[in-house]
């Protein structure tokens, strides 16, 4: 098993050198634990059962034994079987053969299909994953237990490259050329906001404010085989295999993230507001000593409203607070750097997409030409086609409704840039 544990799917070796990073040894042991678990097979009913819930399929047999149903998996190691109970009727088990016995699990459904957290969309997969997590956990049951004594974390993981990362933004940050002569315009003027954003966070940015952070954990499902970023070993079942931190993105373990210090440095394409966001995240993630807000409308108001009769104590109005709120919020990152994350996007789409959104944004780019007469500015366009132009994926109103600046926004973004994005 030791000799297992060490073995490479990457190839890769592991640099000393801090400056040049090499991707650590991935240990592939659980991943091939996974791929020798036993397959599902489903023992389908030769009759049709009455009073068979909706939700599942003809691996239901109605009302039947524990005995019968030891009888019906016929010792086949995978086999599964669902059965009402007989001694609670309208509650139902998963019969599952594993390691020469039967196992059975109270079964639920609230939409979707569950024994324990796990949720899933099919009876089928709920098993596969049941079966990959017995086999490894009954194979394994030591490696797991010792898994976070010899981590990769604290030796060339991703404290390596947070280091690396802050000085990286360091550097760049003091090559930068910094603008200092603000108007009274760009004060007083809300569109103006994202510069004066710009220009606190180059004024910040010599230095490194050092807050300690716990990461962000919440349960993730990954796409593809995952290694845990902490203890380098696979992430093994079919969903929710582990814990990804929504602030920085590191991904590892549900057991290894107890023991991750507070090293969380939060990566601002994953930071998308300024109100209704942790303190610390926040000024983690724009590398200041205070939120830039803060530091921002106290300078405005000492420079111009001291001496503004009701000061804190008249409210403003709601309309103009909430335009000044979504402008810090939309100018979190440079005007460049949103332009290029939205042209590497368009990249994306196949090309008779692409051809279609392109000949349209400029017939709306010729619109928003003639504003003086039919008054239609690339903001209201955005309002106008971003709904059908960004339609998600799902059919959620509440969804839709939590989309609909963002929607706005990309597509005022395509109209007033289409000579350069196309």
């Amino acid at each position: 098993m030791a000799a297992s544990s060490n073995s490479s799917l990457s190839g890769s070796s592991v640099s000393s050198d801090a400056e040049e990073y090499q991707p650590p040894i991935w240990k592939s042991y659980l991943y091939q634990l996974q791929q020798e678990a036993p397959r599902p097979k489903r023992i389908i009913c030769p009759r049709e059962v009455e009073n068979r819930p909706k939700y599942y399929g003809r691996e239901f047999h109605g009302i039947i034994s524990r005995e019968q149903a030891d009888e019906l998996l016929g010792g086949v190691e995978g086999a599964y079987i669902l059965r009402e109970s007989q001694r609670q009727p309208g509650c139902y088990t998963l019969a599952l053969r594993f390691g020469n016995q039967t196992l059975n699990y109270r079964l639920f459904h609230d939409g979707k299909h569950f024994v324990g957290e796990k949720r899933f969309e099919s009876i089928h997969d709920l098993v596969t994953d049941g079966l990959i997590t017995l086999y490894i956990e009954t194979k394994a049951a030591e490696y797991i237990s010792k898994m976070t004594t010899n981590p990769i974390y604290e030796h060339i993981g991703y404290a390596t490259l947070l280091r690396e990362k802050v000085s990286r933004k360091l550097s760049k940050s003091k090559n930068e050329p910094r603008k200092t002569n603000v108007t009274h315009e760009e004060h007083t003027a809300v569109d103006k906001i994202s510069s004066l954003v710009r220009r606190a966070a180059l004024t910040h940015n010599d230095n490194h404010f050092n807050y300690e952070k716990t990461h962000n954990f919440k349960v993730h499902t990954f796409r593809g085989p995952h290694w845990c970023e902490y203890c380098a070993n696979f992430m093994w079942g079919l969903i929710a295999q582990g814990v990804r931190c929504s602030d920085c993105g590191l991904n590892v373990h549900k057991q290894c993230s107890k023991h991750v210090p507070n090293d969380c440095q939060p990566d601002l394409k994953r930071i998308k507001k300024v109100y209704c966001c942790d303190l610390t995240t926040l000024v983690k993630a724009h590398n200041t000593q205070r939120p830039m807000v803060v530091d921002i409308c106290i300078r405005e108001i000492e420079a111009r409203g001291l001496k503004s009769e009701g000061l804190y104590r008249v409210s403003g109005f709601t309309e103009h607070i909430e335009d000044v709120k979504m402008a810090f919020d939309r100018e979190i990152s440079s005007a460049d750097e949103r332009l290029e994350a939205v042209h590497e996007v368009l990249m994306l789409l196949p090309p008779a997409h692409y051809e279609t959104l392109r000949y349209l944004m400029i017939h709306l780019k010729k619109v928003t030409m003639n504003e003086k007469d039919n008054f239609m500015n690339a903001e209201n366009l955005g309002i106008v086609f971003g709904p059908t132009l960004m339609r998600p994926p799902e059919d959620s109103t509440l969804t839709t409704l939590h989309d609909m600046r963002y929607q706005k926004l990309i597509v005022q973004i395509l109209i007033e840039n289409e000579d350069v994005l196309f």
